[in-house]
């Protein structure tokens, strides 16, 4: 809360539409800061992304450059599959940067679950994005004691049909928005029906 408090400018990504998770949680320690939201399309082609990226790091430059500290909100860790890496590599030569680490979805995952350690001794623990093939996720799946499955969103009907064929219920646990204190976490797989236009989860 300290730096939220001392530096005049705030940016953090956001949805094409606005809203902004980061955002919301920090919201209480925003009132009087210039705001710099990121839009954050979620599609496969990277060239909109990297392009609101580009524009974001242009804007935080000129802050910069006009001796404004910025603040750049993150949920989990910065650097553990956080949009912030995108914008340290587009920055970080030019200007001095502190990293403040975060509690990623994985620890917070495991926390929520609390009744199994998530790694112990010898054991090996498989970080995959769900944008891996069916056979890559296999593969750890069957490879490592823990696996944690990132950012599902549209790949989750797949993703959990996996599951259901490869892991027992004894040893799966599905945790919704592990950052979010209200979220829902539990050891059965839901299911969901294809339906034309419906919109899941991301994290």
């Amino acid at each position: 809360m300290r730096i939220l408090q001392s530096v005049p400018v705030v940016a953090y990504p956001a949805t094409p539409q606005g809203s902004a998770q980061a955002r919301d949680i920090a919201a209480q320690w925003l009132v009087g800061k210039r705001e710099i939201p990121i839009a954050m399309p979620c599609m496969l082609d990277r060239g909109p992304v990297n392009q609101g990226y580009d524009e974001a790091a242009i804007v935080i430059a000129a802050a910069l450059v006009d001796r404004q500290d910025v603040a750049v909100l993150c949920e989990g860790d910065p650097l553990f599959y956080g949009s912030f890496s995108y914008l340290l590599q587009r920055l970080g030569e030019r200007f001095p940067c502190v990293v403040i680490p975060g509690i990623n979805s994985v620890s917070a995952a495991g926390a929520a679950a609390a009744t199994l350690p998530l790694i112990t001794g010898e054991q090996r623990l498989t970080v995959i994005p769900a944008t891996a093939g069916d056979e890559a996720v296999r593969r750890a799946l069957l490879g490592s004691e823990s696996v944690a499955i990132l950012k599902p969103g549209r790949h989750r009907p797949r993703l959990l049909e996996l599951l259901r064929k490869q892991v027992g219920p004894k040893r799966r646990f599905i945790s919704n928005k592990p950052a979010d204190r209200r979220s829902a976490s539990s050891n059965a797989l839901p299911r969901f029906p294809p339906r034309q236009g419906r919109i899941l989860p991301y994290f």
